[in-house]
C-alpha cells in the first residue's frame, strides 16, 4: 500500500512569538515533552515495521519540532528506511542544520516558514544557504500580511537559485485584486491560497491514500475532519480506507486542499507534495503585478496557466 501520513503529536510549544499564532511562545511542561517524545518514538517504531507498505510522512506539529532532538532523530531514522519514500516537516528553521549530515537526503525534505520579526533576516537566509549547500530539498514561505510584502520581495530575490517561495493567504483575510496580484508576482500559485476551496461532496485522497495520525495513534482522514477511522497501532484503520467525498463545506489550508482530486495540485507538486515543492516546469516565472482590478485567477481560483492540467491519481 502507498500511504501518506500527516503526523501531529501533542507538542504545542514554540520558540517564536508570532502574533497570528495561538501557540506562540507556549511552553510545554517536562511531562508534556516526555509524552510527545514517547508518542513520536512509538510512531517511528510502527513505521519501521511497515516494510510491506510504501510510506510518505509529513510532520505538522503545532509547535516547533526541530528544536527537539527526538524530531531530528525521527527524520533521520525514517529517511534511511528503504520503504519510506519521503519524510518532511513544517519548521521555522530556527534549529541547527548539522544533524542533516546523517540523513538520506533523497528522502528527507523541509517545509520552511519565514516569520518576519521573529528572527533576523540574515540569519534565516544563511540557514537556507546552508540547506542548499548540503543538498537538502526545501521550500520557503511567508504568510501574506501587507507588512510582510517588502521582506518577502527581498527574500524572493535573495533565496538560493531554484528555491520555491510560497505565500499563504492570511487566515480570514480578503485580498483585493491588486493585493493578490502583488503576492502572485512572488508566488504564481498564490491564487490557490487566496480563497477557500468549495469541497463539500468532492472527491479527496484523504481517507483513502492520505490519513492524519495523532499522538495516540488515532487515525482520521485529515486534520480538519474529526471523525475517526480507527487506530494506527491496532490496524483498525485499514478497513476504513476507501474513496470518499469531503464532508466539509470548504477547505482553506494547503495541507488539506492539496489532496482534493478536483484540483491539479498533485500534478503541480509531482514528487514534492509533502514539502510543497513544484515539479520542474510546473511553476511559471513570477509575473509583474497586474493593474488594480485585473483578475488573477478564474472563478474557481485556479491560475490560468494551470487550467489545462487535469488531476491524476497518485
Amino acid at each position: 500500500m502507498d500511504l501518506t501520513l500527516l503526523y501531529r503529536g501533542p507538542l504545542a510549544s514554540c520558540d517564536y512569538d508570532c502574533p497570528y499564532c495561538p501557540f506562540a511562545k507556549r511552553r510545554d511542561s517536562r511531562e508534556q515533552l516526555r509524552a510527545d517524545r514517547v508518542a513520536l518514538n512509538r510512531f517511528v517504531a510502527w513505521a519501521t515495521r511497515q516494510t510491506d507498505d510504501r510510506l510518505s510522512v509529513l510532520f505538522t506539529p503545532w509547535g516547533e519540532g526541530l528544536v527537539r532532538s527526538w524530531y531530528r532523530r525521527a527524520l533521520v531514522e525514517l529517511s534511511r528506511l528503504p520503504h519510506v519514500r519521503r519524510v518532511a516537516i513544517q519548521t521555522n528553521l530556527s534549529c541547527r542544520t548539522e544533524w542533516l549530515a546523517d540523513a538520506d537526503l533523497d528522502a528527507l525534505a523541509l517545509w520552511c516558514t519565514f516569520h518576519p520579526g521573529q528572527t533576523p533576516y540574515d540569519r534565516f537566509l544563511a540557514k537556507t544557504e546552508e540547506l542548499a549547500g548540503r543538498g537538502v530539498r526545501f521550500s520557503v514561505g511567508v504568510v501574506g500580511f501587507p507588512e510582510h510584502l517588502d521582506v518577502a520581495r527581498r527574500l524572493r530575490a535573495d533565496l538560493p537559485e531554484g528555491v520555491y517561495l510560497w505565500v499563504n493567504a492570511a487566515e480570514g483575510r480578503a485580498y483585493t485584486d491588486a493585493e493578490a496580484a502583488a503576492w502572485t508576482a512572488l508566488d504564481p500559485l498564490f491564487p490557490y491560497s487566496r480563497h477557500p476551496h468549495r469541497s463539500a461532496g468532492l472527491p479527496c485522497r484523504t481517507g483513502e491514500s492520505v490519513v492524519s495520525v495523532d499522538g495516540d495513534g488515532t487515525v482520521r482522514r485529515c486534520h480538519f475532519v474529526r471523525a475517526e477511522l480507527g487506530n494506527l497501532y491496532d490496524g483498525s484503520y485499514r478497513a476504513a480506507l476507501r474513496p470518499r467525498p469531503c464532508p466539509l463545506a470548504v477547505c482553506d489550508c494547503h495541507i488539506g486542499y492539496v489532496h482534493l482530486e478536483t484540483l491539479p495540485l498533485y500534478d503541480v507538486f509531482a514528487g514534492g507534495v509533502l514539502e510543497r515543492i513544484p515539479a520542474p516546469g510546473r511553476t511559471p516565472t513570477p509575473v509583474r503585478p497586474r493593474t488594480a482590478g485585473a483578475p488573477v485567477s478564474d472563478r474557481a481560483g485556479v491560475p490560468p496557466v494551470f487550467q489545462s492540467l487535469r488531476p491524476t491519481t497518485p
